[in-house]
């Protein structure tokens, strides 16, 4: 735009976002705000805002929306409990670097410090979990800072930015003009990569007889997918995953050898202390995946590839760091390397897996008791998708069980909390997961306790009418902190028995398809009832009280003490 016009603060908001290629908005409105909903209001042809139930709903959604979509996700509140309502999710956008832009009505500025009506000081509260924040005070400031907003949020390693602004400079008028941000002074977003650690790199895979690959989130946010599977294929190193990778590669590629971590495989979490080579992409190294960090593949060289070098030797000490976006990284090393396979090093991970699977998956996902497992309903979904729907997992006992069975094809498909582990997001992030991919199959897996925590937003999906599936996976418990409860505190179960509502009802109850099943003859003819609805569709699955989730790495313990039973 190179022609100035004379506006208020409040349509230069909506003028901004616009110019960044926004097309929908998660939000809830409020007296501080109120400007820009106005102005909101007159571009409905332009930006669709989507009216949450809560706020921190208005978040995952656009969570949700950011992780399968690959744009930046835009969140409204007003000032005072709208802005602290988001300070969750934002945290949770923090930690999995999602993309997010936060903005705020704010009291107005002659006001601030005088603990007003709605007042809170937002910037102080959330500059812990933020990218960047800023307060904005002049309407003239709005498009600059805006556009810096942007940048920052979807440059480098991502994040969420929170932009709050009083109310007077959204009435206050001004000349507005924007220019995108490509540049801010001192902030580098992605580093400058070393040809010589590449090529020491490159001399110790050559040479490497057991490596072993971990990859996380930073092929997917890098769009690496095909550089990764191309280096992998070349060097037939076995990979494994963290939750936040899942989907980067396909679950059935042969050598993609399961999950790392505290319930992972059995092959990759034992034989991370046997490799001779480490090469971690994209992960940074969570106490979730490396256990007891005085024991974790201490024999090993490591290499790490990564886009932020504070993570960096912030875990673990590494032999070579490969700084940069690991799309631009993984080619310059993979041109470097020389064609190997590993057959009898991945046939270690075979031979792992076969022990697993007697004693731990079979079970899992073909019970011969007679109660329902979670892991069975995963396969049931699986098969009724084909491997090609988003998983939109909450947190705890389910959340395992789906990331270690569900079947992926395509990337971008698994959309979890991961570093803050926040019960309470599926639902409103399967919500912008349907809106971020609308031609895709979008199931929230979901335990009955965080259903409850944002059950309010079924009156979103409700609105929109998006055709999530939700299935609550129901054990009358919090069933991750039951299992602890059992496990290390002589089953004293402190407050995790749920007493449960009416779930269908409550469905039905805000017009939504659903259904109840306790029994496996219903299973299958009711998973794939539901993936062929074109509607969203509720269905609450009674599965066993007290099943624990297998493997699993003690708090504390090393990554090769995982525990079979």
């Amino acid at each position: 735009m190179n022609k100035s016009i004379n506006i208020s603060g409040a349509e230069a908001v909506i003028r901004c976002l616009i110019e960044e290629g926004v097309d929908l908005i998660y939000g809830y409105p409020g007296g501080a705000i109120m400007p820009i909903y106005d102005e909101l209001y007159k571009f409905q042809d332009k930006l669709n805002h989507v009216l949450t139930r809560h706020e921190q709903g208005a978040t995952h959604a656009a969570q949700g929306y950011s992780r399968v979509s690959g744009k930046v996700g835009v969140v409204t509140a007003t000032s005072g409990p709208g802005a602290t309502n988001l300070v969750t999710g934002i945290a949770d956008a923090q930690i999995d670097s999602t993309p997010m832009v936060c903005i705020t009505g704010q009291v107005a500025s002659h006001l601030l410090g005088s603990d007003a009506f709605q007042e809170t000081d937002i910037i102080g509260i959330s500059t812990p979990v933020t990218k960047w924040n800023c307060q904005i005070t002049k309407a003239v400031d709005i498009p600059k800072v805006l556009a810096k907003a942007f940048y920052i949020a979807k440059s480098g390693r991502p994040g969420p930015v929170l932009i709050d602004i009083t109310k007077d400079a959204q009435f206050e008028m001004m000349d507005f003009h924007y220019e995108k941000c490509y540049s801010v002074r001192s902030y580098i977003p992605t580093p400058k990569y070393s040809i010589n650690d590449i090529e020491k790199a490159v001399k110790l895979i050559d040479s490497s007889k057991k490596p072993l690959i971990v990859w996380g989130q930073g092929v997917i946010l890098g769009n690496a997918e095909n550089e990764f599977k191309e280096f992998i294929e070349k060097t037939g190193i076995p990979a494994a995953w963290t939750i936040l990778g899942l989907s980067g590669l396909p679950t059935e590629h042969p050598l993609n050898v399961g999950m790392v971590g505290m319930h992972g495989n059995y092959g990759p979490n034992v034989l991370t202390n046997e490799c001779d080579l480490l090469i971690a992409i994209g992960m940074r190294f969570d106490d979730r995946v490396t256990g007891n960090l005085e024991t974790y593949a201490k024999q090993a060289k490591i290499i790490h590839f990564e886009i932020d070098p504070a993570e960096i030797n912030k875990n673990v000490d590494v032999d070579i760091a490969i700084l940069g976006n690991v799309k631009e990284t993984i080619p310059k090393v993979t041109n470097l390397i020389k064609k190997n396979s590993h057959k009898k090093w991945l046939n270690k991970f075979h031979t792992f897996y076969e022990i697993e699977y007697e004693k731990v998956i079979k079970d899992d996902i073909h019970p011969s008791k007679d109660g329902l497992t979670m892991g069975e309903v995963i396969r049931e979904i699986n098969e009724a998708s084909d491997g090609n729907a988003i998983i939109v997992t909450d947190v705890g006992q389910h959340q395992m069980v789906a990331c270690r069975y569900a079947s992926f094809k395509e990337s971008k498909s698994n959309v979890t909390s991961g570093g803050l582990g926040t019960m309470g997001f599926a639902l409103p992030a399967a919500l912008g997961a349907k809106m971020g991919a609308p031609e895709r199959e979008v199931v929230a897996i979901i335990g009955d306790g965080g259903y409850q925590m944002t059950i309010q937003e079924l009156g979103t999906i409700f609105q929109t009418g998006a055709a999530v599936k939700i299935v609550v996976l129901n054990n009358e418990y919090l069933g991750m902190v039951r299992q602890w409860q059992q496990m290390f505190f002589e089953k004293r179960y402190a407050s995790t028995e749920m007493i449960n509502p009416d779930f269908v009802a409550i469905a039905k109850g805000y017009y939504i398809d659903a259904k109840k099943i306790e029994k496996r003859d219903e299973l299958k003819t009711s998973i794939t009832n539901m993936m062929n609805s074109n509607k969203p569709y509720f269905l609450e699955v009674k599965v066993e009280k007290e099943a624990n989730v297998f493997p699993m790495i003690p708090s504390g313990a090393s990554v090769s003490d995982i525990r079979l039973e």
